[in-house]
């Protein structure tokens, strides 16, 4: 009987839920891309290039996104809300024997504060879990962040603990919280389940 065939890249899909499109990137992307990579709050946080232009944004959508899925090693999708663009998020460094994945992302200033990064981290990383068969997707995030720790805590990912000295910023190095979801944080407890419109 032959072996099963092993998945070693991601299915190149749009997702949508929650009032927000999973998307791959064009270039038609590019101008907003390069916005928001140039802001302040995003800078701070990402060790992007100081003065990220149309032509950084134009080799993430190239060159960067394309070799992410070609390799296997992962899979980013421009966030979109209301047809504009609302930030990047990608899966990365992905072991497909280990069946594990790290998750990341930015918003455009325009959307912070309003639940959009929460959603779509949920709506990746759920569908990582459940239609590409990984067992564990792991978010780190800079101390400090606390915009990024309320994205990962609401979408449901667990705190797990600190990897010292393990993150670089424009500042220098910072530690990392470590937080990961798996397929059991998936599943609803009994009250949230009886909470869910429709149940009884």
């Amino acid at each position: 009987m032959p072996a099963a065939t092993q998945t070693t890249r991601f299915d190149d899909v749009t997702l949508e839920g929650e009032g927000l499109s999973l998307r791959p990137f064009t270039d038609a992307d590019l101008d907003a891309i390069a916005e928001a990579c140039a802001d302040e709050e995003t800078q701070r946080w990402l060790p992007l290039p100081r003065t990220y232009s149309r032509d950084d944004a134009r080799w993430f959508v190239q060159t960067f996104a394309v070799a992410q899925r070609d390799s296997g090693a992962g899979l980013v999708r421009a966030i979109e809300v209301d047809g504009r663009l609302a930030g990047a998020i990608d899966l990365k460094k992905t072991n497909w024997t280990a069946r594990t994945t790290e998750t990341g992302y930015w918003a455009s200033p325009w959307v912070r504060g309003r639940g959009v990064t929460t959603a779509a981290v949920r709506l990746l990383a759920s569908w990582a879990l459940t239609d590409q068969g990984l067992e564990r997707v792991e978010l780190l995030t800079a101390m400090g962040n606390t915009g990024s720790e309320r994205v990962a805590d609401k979408a449901g990912f667990q705190r797990e603990g600190i990897a010292r000295n393990a993150g670089v910023i424009h500042a220098g190095r910072v530690d990392l919280t470590v937080w990961s979801l798996v397929p059991a944080d998936l599943i609803p407890t009994p009250d949230e389940a009886a909470a869910e419109p429709g149940r009884r």
